[in-house]
Order: structure tokens, then C-alpha cells, then sequence
């Protein structure tokens, strides 16, 4: 595996170096040993998976508050995706700033999203599937987000919204 650094302290690309014969390619996606090299954890407790079923879909933004803070590993299986992630961690030097990847099943590509950053993808493609490891197990308690159209992040998304729940539409203004 490659381990691109991003603009984002903590987040990284995580890019496979696929074995290539005639049947196919074989690569691997996650070894606890080259993670935890890299400065990144090395083990996951939860894994789930999002199918979407319209281009245009918006999830997020999503994140975990403290004690259930998570860090991601995130994967299009299927489809595309435009993965947005936002440093919220109040004395980072990145704070409030984001980033924007594309995640695709061709590509396979993966984001690490640190505990403390919110993460959400709009959909390229219909029938698109993310993959996620989380450090974390879920919390409902500790389950929080922010606007997806948030002028505090000014994030631009590259289609106009097909579908999105009420609770990611009417997150309230972030305040810094």
C-alpha cells in the first residue's frame, strides 16, 4: 500500500499496489503492520457498508463526539463517489478546512478520516456502494454532524442534491 499525506494533518490517501495477471489483480487493502507505520491505527471494530441507490445521493456530514470519536477507512466498492472530509478539531491548524476526494470502484482508493473530522460523500454514479472500518463502534449518543451546505466550510459539490435526509439537511450553522 501507498500512504499519500494530505493537505489535512492525519488524514491520507491510501492507494493499493495491485498484483496484475491474467486472471485479474490481487492487492491488499488494510495490514495492521504498515498502518500502524504510518503512524495510523491498527485495528478496526466496526465495519459497514452504504448502498445508494441515486447519483446525486448526499450523506453527511457525520461524526462521533468524544468518548466515541472514531477514525475511517473508506472505499468505493462500487460506483463513484465524491468523499468530502472537515478537520474539526479546535486547535488543529487545519481547522474548518476540507478536503474533497474521488473514490471510485476502478480507482480503489481509500481516505484515513482521523477521529475529529467530520466525513460525507455525494454520490457520482446510481447504485453506488462506500465501504467503512471504524476505530470505533457506534454511538448514538455520541452520533453529531454538520451541514452539508455550511457556509463555515464552503464546501462545493459537484451535483445538485437527489436525494439527502432531513437530519443532514437541517444540521444547524456551525459555530466555530
Amino acid at each position: 500500500m501507498i500512504f499519500e499525506k494530505t493537505l489535512l494533518d492525519g488524514a491520507f490517501m491510501v492507494r493499493i499496489q495491485p498484483r496484475e495477471d491474467e486472471r485479474g489483480l490481487f492487492a491488499r487493502t488494510f495490514c495492521r503492520d504498515e498502518f500502524s507505520i504510518n503512524g495510523l491505527p491498527g485495528s478496526f471494530v466496526q465495519c459497514s457498508v452504504s448502498w445508494n441507490r441515486l447519483a446525486g445521493t448526499l450523506r453527511g456530514l457525520h461524526f462521533q463526539r468524544q468518548p466515541h470519536a472514531e477514525g475511517k477507512l473508506v472505499r468505493c466498492t462500487m460506483g463513484a463517489a465524491y468523499d468530502v472530509i472537515v478537520d474539526l478539531r479546535p486547535h488543529s491548524e487545519t481547522y474548518c478546512r476540507w478536503l474533497s476526494f474521488e473514490l471510485t470502484a476502478n480507482n480503489r482508493m481509500g481516505v484515513y478520516v482521523p477521529p475529529g473530522f467530520a466525513h460525507g460523500f455525494q454520490t457520482l454514479t446510481a447504485e453506488t456502494e462506500i465501504f467503512y472500518q471504524m476505530t470505533e463502534t457506534y454511538s448514538a449518543e455520541s452520533a453529531a454532524g454538520v451541514r452539508w451546505n455550511d457556509p463555515a466550510f464552503g464546501i462545493e459539490w459537484p451535483l445538485p442534491v437527489a436525494s439527502i435526509t432531513d437530519r443532514d439537511a437541517l444540521y444547524p450553522d456551525f459555530v466555530k
